[in-house]
């Protein structure tokens, strides 16, 4: 480490991995095959209790040291995030995730924005998703309004600035000021998120950076886990944000409410449907004007199948 702490790399690439050795390789290898001299490349493996280690040792002989890998107990993504940030020496970091990959060409590229415009805190680029099937379909990076206040709305509310590890590359400096709250585990990504799109110095790529392949039973998909953390992502969410932004937060209590009771319902725990719809109504009644979940609110009132 102390051979990269002398070199200054520009750019910080941390690998988070928990049980993914049978595709940590191509991660791995989609970063190293076109990687100079200023990335370098942290893999933090979160405990696994696969074949990690054995993967390990392979990308260690194959790549040397360029390939760092460092393992940890088990303590999750939030956490493995905060500590390889703090491992990093880059200028820059970004997160990919282990079942990801940098499109091929594309480092370069990413290297050359970030070296001519230093003072950016945040970085957007394009994806590609991979569903499960194999298909592909391309997602540029969103247009980012210039006022704060809507560009917070449009991230936040009405899910105009989608945003992927991966895709995303932040300065250190702001990952230090705002890590991940490791109290999270789903959703941790988004009071990050909204940290970084409050910042008055952000980039939009016109660069389909990685490859992101899409899981249908994902963590963000997994309904105890939401039913876990709840209303608390609200208040993480807004916890560091100013206070000309704050204004949003009943806007995004109510909307988180509505999802939460969408996945309940869908969970088949109906006494905690109930009582998000109730919470979302009353923390806003224009809720009720949202009809697709209005009815299914009335459906469920009135005990009709759902």
């Amino acid at each position: 480490m102390d051979k990269k702490a002398a070199g200054n790399p520009l750019l910080s690439i941390v690998i988070p991995a928990y049980n993914y050795a049978n595709v940590l390789r191509r991660a791995v290898t989609s970063v190293l095959e076109q990687a100079s001299e200023e990335v370098e490349l942290l893999v933090i493996d979160d405990g696994s209790s696969d074949d990690a280690p054995a993967v390990f040792a392979v990308l260690s002989k194959l790549y040397g040291e360029r390939f760092q890998g460092i393992r940890k107990d088990n303590s999750g993504p939030a956490s493995t995030r905060n500590h390889g940030t703090r491992l990093t020496h880059g200028r820059f970091v970004l997160f990919l995730d282990a079942d990801d990959e940098l499109a091929a060409g594309m480092l370069p590229r990413l290297c050359d924005h970030l070296r001519k415009q230093p003072d950016v805190n945040f970085w957007l680029a394009g994806h590609i998703a991979i569903q499960p099937d194999g298909s592909e379909r391309q997602y540029p990076a969103s247009a980012v309004p210039c006022k704060l206040r809507k560009r917070l709305r449009h991230y936040l509310l009405d899910k105009k600035i989608p945003l992927s590890n991966g895709a995303c590359v932040f300065s250190r400096e702001l990952l230090m000021k705002r890590p991940y709250p490791e109290h999270l585990r789903q959703s941790e990504d988004v009071p990050v998120f909204a940290y970084a799109l409050a910042q008055e110095k952000i980039g939009v790529l016109d660069l389909l950076l990685a490859r992101i392949y899409k899981h249908p039973d994902s963590m963000r998909h997994n309904a105890n886990s939401a039913r876990k953390i709840g209303l608390s992502l609200v208040d993480e969410v807004f916890s560091s944000l100013p206070d000309d932004l704050q204004s949003l937060k009943p806007a995004y209590r109510t909307q988180r409410c509505l999802s939460l009771f969408r996945t309940c319902l869908l969970a088949g725990d109906l006494e905690s449907a109930r009582s998000y719809y109730r919470e979302a109504v009353r923390t806003n009644w224009r809720a009720l004007l949202k009809w697709s979940y209005t009815c299914k609110a009335v459906r469920l009132w009135s005990g009709l199948n759902l």
